[in-house]
């Protein structure tokens, strides 16, 4: 039986991805799913238009939203129009967390179907306040209820979402990666890095990132290396990144956000070790991209990080425990040598060949399967990708 391959894709702030994780996944299950025929539309934040408008990138439909910030309130604002407007034209959509997971209720009464990756717990994160966690929490149990199939990206946020519905109606689909075989050691040149003479961390500046601790250990004693740390970080702004920025010895390295992939690949491909220190989450997409480069992987100990890194990781819970695996590791070559076979070792058992773009288009068709056409956008999207697929196959 043929079916419908459309699906609009709402959650994120749009693509090309240069914000962070669901950006770039968006982005690459866009491009996959445009690539296997489908009819593609992504809704996109735009902070410099009054008027909702589309375009095309890579033969993929971007809706232009209209937004004055990137703050909170945007956010949900930006959502809530998304989410009026996929309603009317779409039957199948994919919801990228559950943040606003209340507007499926729009989904519900249009009979749209609505297929939303819950992302991690969110309601957790200590840099919320009080109010912002009910309503983080209100939407955790919304979108249980409202989303007609749900996608966890980690074995234990589907044992948390069972206690809410039927196991049946989730999904485990952990995010994927293209494995780094080899990086352009010439872009550590601008920031005065040579292979093998740092360690790395790549995280927002959070508490539930573990920030503090590790740059706190890595600084309690002179090392002999470097430790690199990408994020934007304003002290002036922020007391937990005042403390980070506080903590740090002269040979901790804040580079701020870097957004190009090559560069940041080459970061990981090279580096000494590998810290993460992310404790609330599923599959952070970080993680793997780490063992993707065969990154030596030091990681803070609770059930998300340790089945993504495995058993091949080192792992600390205190600061004093990450002081103790800086001690014994940054030294330890042979050791840092097996970590990083470990790590490939790992990423090829769970987390290699796009398996989790396969799994999202076999999820989507399933639910297409069942639904009417919804030709007329359909066909649009496809028109468009006729002219423009040619160039992508050069």
């Amino acid at each position: 039986m043929r079916i419908d391959k459309t699906v609009s894709i709402l959650g994120c702030r749009g693509i090309p991805g240069n914000y962070g994780g669901f950006e770039t996944f968006a982005e690459r299950l866009a491009v996959y799913l445009t690539e296997q025929g489908w009819a593609v539309t992504v809704y996109c934040q735009a902070d410099n238009t009054k008027e909702l408008y589309e375009e095309y990138w890579n033969g993929i439909r971007l809706i232009q939203v209209p937004s004055s910030d990137f703050g909170a309130m945007a956010s949900v604002a930006f959502d809530w129009k998304a989410a009026v407007h996929a309603a009317r034209e779409s039957k199948l959509v994919l919801t990228l967390g559950y943040n606003t997971a209340i507007f499926g209720l729009l989904y519900r009464l249009r009979n749209v179907t609505n297929l939303i990756n819950m992302d991690g717990l969110e309601w957790r994160r200590q840099k919320w306040k009080l109010p912002e966690k009910v309503w983080l929490y209100l939407n955790e149990r919304m979108g249980c209820w409202l989303g007609n199939h749900l996608i966890a990206d980690h074995p234990a946020i589907k044992t948390h979402l069972s206690s809410r519905v039927s196991g049946q109606k989730i999904t485990v689909i952990p995010y994927c990666e293209d494995p780094v075989e080899v990086a352009d050691v010439s872009l550590l040149k601008a920031y005065d890095l040579k292979p093998n003479s740092y360690a790395l961390i790549i995280a927002r500046p959070e508490p539930e990132n573990h920030i503090l601790e590790i740059v706190s250990a890595f600084s309690s004693k002179p090392r002999g290396y470097k430790l690199v740390v990408l994020g934007n970080y304003r002290p002036k702004k922020f007391d937990y990144h005042r403390q980070v920025v506080e903590a740090a010895s002269n040979e901790v390295a804040f580079l701020g956000g870097i957004y190009d992939r090559a560069c940041v690949a080459a970061l990981r491909y090279y580096a000494r070790l590998y810290i993460h220190g992310h404790a609330v989450g599923g599959t952070n997409p970080s993680l793997v991209e780490a063992l993707a480069a065969g990154s030596a992987v030091l990681a803070h100990h609770n059930p998300f990080t340790h089945w993504v890194a495995g058993t091949g990781a080192h792992y600390f819970h205190t600061a004093a425990d990450c002081s103790e695996q800086f001690d014994q590791l940054l030294d330890d070559a042979d050791e840092l040598e097996r970590m990083k076979q470990a790590s490939l070792d790992r990423y090829w058992e769970e987390f290699s060949e796009q398996r989790d773009m396969k799994a999202y288009e076999a999820l989507l068709a399933q639910y297409a399967a069942k639904l009417p056409a919804a030709k007329k956008t359909a066909d649009k999207v496809r028109q468009v990708r006729e002219v423009v697929q040619p160039s992508l196959k050069k």
